[in-house]
């Protein structure tokens, strides 16, 4: 299982509140900190106009042409902090991905198990699209892009997309050992549908601009737990 993956399923199992950061440490050497510190800021400002135009035009979109364009520095100043265009798109994808994780599964862990951190998990991936439905969701674009394309950007996207759905699935699962949802039920099944909502969403706000796409999505959620509520409990 990928490093990442790990990582966010040891949290969702035994953590309330997300760790400290990496790069919250200091290096021990001033001068050397001074030069790292500025080098990782650099990077990070690149990579954070690289998500801008991503989420408009894709991750094909991205070219360290256009990247230096933006950020007003030489192609060989971008070139240096990523080697290639290829390196540059998985970077985006493990920023945004980090960044996902922040807004939806790190406030989930200070809720309740079972259920409530499960709705969590909804509220916030809901929040989110609705914060999406102008700029757009890599994962979503990412997949038309990639599906059928394999190579270390296919694999990363697909990477961090498994992941989440790994957490979500293990909410479905912590709330069936808590016998509130059918344990019977495929936990696979319960999680798909609830995807298939954030889908349904993206697709009818941001393609149709249908205004009623978010409350018929909160519907959705609601009857799926009700539909799934174990019987003795009804």
């Amino acid at each position: 299982m990928d490093l990442v993956q790990n990582r966010t399923l040891v949290l969702f199992e035994f953590m309330a509140t997300p760790p400290t950061p990496i790069s919250s440490f200091r290096p021990r050497e001033e001068g050397a900190g001074r030069v790292l510190h500025k080098g990782r800021q650099t990077k990070a400002a690149i990579v954070e106009a690289a998500l801008g135009l991503a989420s408009q035009i894709g991750l094909e979109g991205l070219s360290i042409g256009a990247l230096a364009e933006v950020t007003g520095m030489s192609k060989s100043g971008v070139f240096a902090h990523f080697g290639s265009r290829e390196e540059l798109q998985i970077s985006v994808i493990r920023e945004y991905h980090d960044r996902f994780e922040s807004e939806v599964f790190y406030p989930a862990l200070a809720l309740e198990r079972g259920l409530p951190r499960l709705k969590a998990l909804f509220d916030n991936w809901m929040l989110r699209t609705s914060t999406e439905i102008d700029s757009g969701c890599i994962y979503i674009s990412g997949a038309v892009e990639f599906d059928d394309r394999p190579g270390p950007v296919r694999d990363a996207l697909a990477t961090t997309v498994t992941t989440w759905q790994t957490a979500l699935r293990r909410a479905v699962e912590i709330a069936q050992s808590l016998e509130q949802l059918d344990a019977q039920a495929d936990p696979q099944q319960i999680a798909f549908e609830i995807h298939g909502l954030i889908l349904a969403l993206h697709y009818e706000a941001r393609f149709l601009r249908n205004p009623g796409a978010a409350d018929r999505a909160r519907r959705g959620f609601i009857h799926i737990c009700e539909r799934y509520t174990p019987a003795a409990s009804l």
